[in-house]
């Protein structure tokens, strides 16, 4: 498989990724812990069927240290025992947050107030800018078709 176009190669795109990259390093230099980060985005991007965001982000979270076993249940987090109240509360808004076409109202009050427990207002904040971004780059990748497998971990700096 290729991608329709050299996304990351065009000048226009650059612009573009620089402001979703800046808003990014925001997000990754917030109190929401890292390894939350690294699930949501593992989650939403399998849910978008982004091919390319999966597997940086499921290397990127073994590089940091994330098991195989934890890496291998994202996908269904809600019959695994091996994750956190804390990470299941974000890992829920990640779905509601991701799949607002397919939920009424999208967030639900009981899935904000799970989460609400567990992160503070900053936590709160990085969360739903987290889903916005991830959701922007999927949406970027699948739309072009840009292929899975090839990532390195660090090779976008």
């Amino acid at each position: 498989m290729e991608s329709r176009l050299d996304y990351f190669g065009h000048p226009l795109a650059g612009k573009v990724l620089k402001h979703i990259n800046s808003a990014g390093k925001a997000v990754s230099d917030s109190t929401l812990p890292a390894t939350i980060q690294e699930l949501v985005k593992i989650r939403a991007s399998q849910i978008n069927g982004c091919g390319f965001c999966t597997d940086m982000h499921t290397k990127d979270a073994a590089l940091a240290g994330e098991t195989a076993q934890r890496l291998n249940l994202v996908a269904v987090w809600r019959e695994a025992t091996v994750f956190t109240e804390a990470e299941r509360a974000a890992l829920e808004v990640a779905e509601q947050g991701t799949r607002i076409a397919d939920a009424a109202g999208g967030v639900s009050d009981e899935a904000w107030a799970a989460a609400a427990k567990h992160f503070d207002e900053e936590q709160l904040v990085a969360l739903i800018s987290l889903l916005a971004i991830i959701n922007a780059y999927n949406r970027i990748n699948v739309v072009n078709q840009q292929p899975a497998g090839g990532y390195q971990p660090g090779q976008f700096g």
